[in-house]
């Protein structure tokens, strides 16, 4: 049994992480709440791409005179580290835009709750 969670342990983080970053976006009612949940999802999906992108003896993708050129599965992927990068200059670029937008929806309702906000906009 602790051999599964020694082998698995990056997974059931990311698992871990997703799970918090779910119940973040769902469950808050407080809108900065769902924000800072919403990066912990993002984090969480990409450690998942980056851990299974990992391969154990595996090297980088440069042509090397000591591997045999069929032997080309010895390689690591550079593609999902290089999406996933990608991904992280996304959500920089998604937090900074949902942050200024709630400076506005304060700055027009005085709260960030929601059902603060829901009641004023009933209004």
């Amino acid at each position: 049994m602790s051999n599964f969670f020694s082998d698995y342990s990056a997974y059931v983080l990311c698992f871990l992480l997703l799970t918090v970053g779910l119940y973040g976006m769902l469950l808050k009612r407080n809108y900065v709440k769902k924000v800072i949940g919403m990066t912990i999802f993002q984090a969480a999906i990409i450690l998942f791409f980056i851990q299974t992108a990992y391969k154990a003896d595996g090297t980088v993708p440069v042509k090397d005179a000591a591997l045999p050129v069929d032997q080309t599965d010895a390689y690591i992927n550079p593609l999902p580290h290089a999406l996933m990068l990608t991904a992280i200059v996304v959500g920089v670029a998604t937090v900074g835009v949902a942050l200024s937008l709630l400076i506005r929806v304060h700055g027009a309702y005085g709260s960030l709750d929601e059902d603060d906000i829901q009641k004023e906009a009933a209004k």
